[in-house]
């Protein structure tokens, strides 16, 4: 009962975090999720969850769907075409930033040489997801953007086994790298093939389906859903990363949904719908639970008297940034701005906590896994805060909300206008006219609540539509959304700032129209 009722709090705090998000449009959703997680520690029934907090189903049920759904969104072709670039960063990157760490730790603390670089290892992956948070109004340019992308997506994999190293020299003490070696090369590469074969076997076998008369929607969806989980799992049960299979299983998904949108359009449109619901609600949940975690692990309970942690934490990440800028001017040629574009913007998030937390669960002192977490909570901290205040300074920033509002409220109107236009001047029933033209009066959004009421109570009141004026209702939808369609893609050829507006609105009429001329337009009383 109390997993349910956690599992419950978690889903709304993250709908709550995004209402919040609507409304203070100028902070990022994450640090707003992250505050509302550090308010649930306030709460005593869930001070004690932290103790049952299990980093491995954190990252299947959590991080490896929206590893998943983030793969599915690069295209293969673009990957290929970066691929020199990705194992730069995911090797000899995470590499030097690995053993420069590891030394600088031991150089300035007084710990162990295996315990320094166990916090070096987790320092090592980078977070897409709380990018988000510190470009959030802002402009990042394309190149920077897509070198950052493809490191957070392949480099969990590289930190992962160089942690796995670490933890073995803490435990026997001494390091075997022939082993190390090889175990990153069956994790990394065997997860590549792995998700790739199950990957197009699953897509092969859900193909099959589309093209059969025992296709399912629901069911269709629902088995697309559970691929990341899948594939996460078992990848995990033979050894292999999954992190990387679930990644690059995303990535063979990619090129599927653009060879498969007129299949099946209903089915299609739905996936995408409810991928995107998944993705904002668990990209939400992640940064409730680090905002719970953080404020549990900086605690009074959790701290010693040693500053050690907060050292640490800053080492690594100071390590991090300086590694980075150095990586970025001397591999990739790039200037002064571009690079501390790519120094500041190696984020780290929920990946980093899962591994420190996976530190805590095994053969570690007590001592040293409360030092780990503690550090690698200040790293991600910093991390967040330095470069959400640096990127404000150097990097343009997007067209504000309230114009981009103002920008859609003037062509919304306008179109709903030209569609009203065209309803009242054809031929029509009163009730059926008066109907079509409350509904797309609708589409201008300024309707009062009371309006829908006395629209509501006029729908009881009255008997539905007989089948000659439904059909006329469809009709006058139809007429009145080409009219509208009409009118946006005038306005999408000329000089429009917004332009995503208007491909916006296109869109919503689409979609509206897709209602009224949907399969139940008419009851099956009058078929």
């Amino acid at each position: 009962m109390q997993s349910m009722i956690l599992i419950f709090a978690l889903i709304l705090a993250a709908i709550v975090s995004i209402f919040l998000a609507q409304i203070f449009s100028r902070i990022s959703i994450n640090y707003i999720s992250m505050v509302i997680g550090a308010l649930f520690f306030l709460l005593p029934a869930f001070r004690g969850s932290t103790d049952n907090f299990n980093s491995e189903i954190f990252m299947g049920i959590i991080v490896a769907p929206l590893l998943f759904f983030e793969g599915q969104a690069t295209r293969l072709n673009f990957v290929g075409r970066k691929l020199w670039h990705i194992l730069q960063m995911t090797i000899v990157l995470v590499l030097i930033d690995f053993v420069l760490a590891g030394l600088a730790i031991k150089a300035l603390i007084p710990i162990s040489m295996p315990l320094a670089f166990i916090m070096a290892a987790i320092s090592t992956p980078t977070d897409a997801t709380a990018m988000t948070s510190v470009t959030n109004g802002l402009r990042i340019p394309r190149k920077n953007g897509a070198l950052l992308k493809m490191e957070s997506l392949f480099n969990d994999a590289s930190g992962i086994i160089l942690l796995n190293m670490a933890l073995l020299w803490y435990v026997n003490g001494f390091v075997n790298i022939p082993a190390t070696v090889g175990n990153f090369l069956y994790s990394a590469v065997g997860g590549v093939i792995f998700g790739f074969a199950l990957a197009w076997l699953i897509i092969l076998f859900r193909q099959k389906l589309l093209r059969s008369t025992i296709n399912a929607l629901n069911a269709q969806v629902l088995l697309y859903l559970v691929t990341p989980f899948t594939i996460y799992f078992i990848g995990e049960m033979i050894h292999v990363s999954g992190i990387i299979a679930v990644v690059s299983a995303g990535l063979v998904h990619n090129a599927e949904v653009q060879r498969s949108r007129l299949i099946n359009p209903p089915q299609i449109h739905f996936g995408v719908d409810l991928v995107a619901m998944v993705t904002e609600v668990f990209n939400s949940i992640v940064f409730v639970i680090l905002g719970f975690l953080f404020v549990s692990i900086i605690s009074a309970k959790r701290l010693g008297d040693s500053p050690r942690w907060i050292i640490i934490g800053a080492i690594l990440y100071l390590v991090n940034i300086i590694v980075r800028y150095a990586f970025s001017r001397v591999r990739f040629k790039m200037n002064n701005r571009d690079g501390w574009i790519f120094s500041l913007g190696g984020v780290h998030g929920a990946v980093t906590l899962s591994l420190a937390y996976f530190v805590s669960q095994l053969h570690v002192t007590s001592a040293d896994a409360k030092l780990v977490l503690c550090s690698a909570s200040v790293l991600i901290i910093l991390s967040l805060i330095v470069p959400t205040i640096v990127f404000r300074f150097i990097l343009p920033k997007l067209s504000t909300e309230k114009e981009v509002t103002t920008e859609a409220i003037k062509l919304r109107k306008t179109m709903a206008d030209r569609g009203i236009e065209t309803v009242e001047k054809m031929y029509l029933p009163d009730n059926v006219k008066k109907s079509v033209i409350f509904d797309l009066t609708t589409q201008n959004q300024t309707t009062a609540t009371r309006d829908f009421i006395s629209a509501w109570a006029d729908v009881v009141r009255h008997s539905d539509f007989s089948g000659s004026e439904k059909e006329l209702e469809m009709r006058a939808f139809m007429n009145a959304f080409a009219q509208e369609r009409q009118y946006l893609d005038a306005i999408s050829q000329s000089e429009v700032k917004y332009q995503s507006c208007v491909y916006e609105l296109y869109n919503e009429v689409l979609l509206a129209e897709s209602l009224v001329v949907g399969p139940n337009v008419f009851d099956e009383s009058e078929k």
